[in-house]
């Protein structure tokens, strides 16, 4: 086919719902989220209002069906969403990010239509999720689990601890993996929706981070707490798929995270370049500056295409561990490296609070440590190629 002929479809164009969809998150971090940003990092905690704004703009069910009250959107489409809300507040960001990459997918995937009907409306219009797997000694072994759940009757006793869990201080569900027969390792993982309220449950201690400090981080603690076996989710003894197939597509999502700070590192960088006047001009005039801003847009759009290719393949039903993978750890990479250009940038601005980007570079780190480290990454991508 001649050049002039061959039609072009690159990983950034984006269809039509896509853009609206990235229009509209885009308009809501910048009008909405933007003023409460900082106030919501000192405060370490999400404004109560913004959440509910978050289900009322169909942000916290964008891939839920519409007969369960969700949007009937796409995983592509809540990929551009995350992107857009972090590139002004990664907490938000990653707030949104578990409950769709992680929580609605699996009940979407794993759920009974009894599970679907009784959660899923309730988590598109009200009810916050949070995804419950990592214990003091299972992080990247993470089945290792100690936390246990033992059939009694029409339900499983669950004892045991887990620790950082994302969205756990405004969750109702949690989905908790326990394991019903350690003898036989990850095979007794099972998966259950443990509910805010139940006897024995309980949230303990918040913690106090470096960075995406609004995003609550938590242990939460087992007691025989009682579930109910229409609670479980997926077959017993299945969890460990559950947990790591929703994984691989979660870490899609951080990826998307990641590249929304990047991006927002490079706008404030930017704006700031442009304005800063140092002997007698605009600093981005000078050609060392341009060099590092060049270098900045470079890595970005090489980070956001391998993200946005790794979410075509999983919507297009195609593997995508390895490129899983890749995106994660490169735009995790990108995503702290260009929030510390943007800190050089800014020079002694870019070190205090007045300005975006220290919390940009804040918020960056945690890319590299959950959903599976940079290690587990690397190790993942290796094991794939060496397969050929």
């Amino acid at each position: 086919m001649p050049i002039a002929e061959t039609k072009l479809h690159p990983l950034t164009q984006l269809t039509e719902d896509e853009q609206m969809l990235k229009d509209a998150a885009g308009d809501f971090a910048d009008n909405i989220i933007q003023p409460k940003v900082h106030e919501m990092d000192e405060a370490a905690k999400l404004d109560p209002d913004l959440i509910k704004q978050c289900f009322e703009m169909g942000l916290m069910a964008i891939e839920i069906p519409e007969k369960y009250n969700g949007a009937g959107g796409s995983f592509f489409m809540s990929i551009v969403a995350i992107e857009q809300i972090s590139r002004v507040d990664a907490s938000v960001g990653v707030f949104m990010d578990v409950q769709n990459t992680l929580v609605n997918n699996a009940f979407i995937r794993w759920g009974s239509e009894e599970i679907k009907e009784r959660f899923l409306p309730q988590l598109a219009t009200e009810k916050v999720g949070a995804y419950c797997l990592s214990e003091a000694g299972s992080g990247s072994d993470a089945f290792a689990l100690k936390c246990s759940a033992k059939e009694d009757g029409d339900a499983y006793v669950l004892n045991g601890t887990k620790l950082w869990i994302t969205n756990a201080n405004e969750a109702d569900v949690f989905l908790v993996f326990a394991n019903i027969n350690p003898e036989a390792g990850y095979k007794g993982i099972t998966g259950f929706i443990v509910e805010r309220g139940m006897d024995g449950f309980s949230i303990s201690k918040k913690e106090n981070k470096l960075g995406i400090r609004a995003s609550s981080t938590c242990e939460l603690l087992f007691e025989d707490v009682r579930v109910p076996k229409e609670n479980i989710l997926g077959e017993v003894g299945k969890g460990y798929k559950v947990a790591i197939e929703t994984l691989n597509e979660g870490r899609i999502g951080i990826g998307a995270q990641m590249i929304g700070i990047a991006q927002g590192s490079l706008d404030a960088a930017l704006a700031y370049t442009q304005e800063r006047k140092q002997f007698g001009k605009a600093i981005s005039d000078f050609q060392g500056v341009q060099f590092q801003l060049a270098k900045m847009a470079t890595e970005l759009e090489s980070a956001r295409l391998l993200v946005y290719n790794a979410a075509r393949l999983k919507e297009a039903g195609q593997p995508f561990l390895k490129e899983a993978a890749m995106a994660k750890y490169y735009s995790s990479e990108v995503a702290e490296n260009l929030s510390s250009m943007a800190i050089d940038l800014f020079g002694g601005y870019g070190y205090v609070k007045e300005y975006p980007v220290e919390k940009f570079y804040r918020d960056s780190k945690i890319g590299k440590i959950y959903e599976g480290t940079s290690n587990m990454q690397l190790q993942t991508i290796s094991k794939i190629i060496l397969k050929g």
